[in-house]
C-alpha cells in the first residue's frame, strides 16, 4: 500500500512543527513524491543533514511504502 501525500506530510509535520512543505505526486500514483521542506530549524545545516532529519521524520517509510521522494530542503530566506 502506498502512501498518501497527506501521510508524508503529516509525518514530516510532526518532526517539523513549523516547516513549510509542498508535496507533488509525480507519476499520479501515490508512490514518487517530490516534497519540498522549507524550515528554520535547518538553518545551518548541510543538505545531506537536512535530508536526514526529513528521512527519519518518515520513520522507516523510505523505499518501502514509499518508494520515490525527490527532496529539496532549506531554511527560510531571511
Amino acid at each position: 500500500m502506498a502512501m498518501t501525500a497527506q501521510e508524508v506530510e503529516d509525518y514530516i509535520r510532526t518532526a517539523l512543527p513549523d516547516a513549510s512543505i509542498t508535496i507533488e505526486d509525480l507519476a499520479g500514483d501515490g508512490d514518487h513524491y517530490a516534497c519540498t521542506v522549507v524550515c528554520e530549524s535547518f538553518r545551518g545545516l548541510s543538505r545531506v543533514r537536512q535530508h536526514q532529519i526529513v528521512y527519519t521524520a518518515l520513520q522507516g517509510h523510505m523505499g518501502g511504502k514509499l518508494h520515490a521522494l525527490a527532496l529539496q530542503t532549506s531554511a527560510p530566506d531571511r
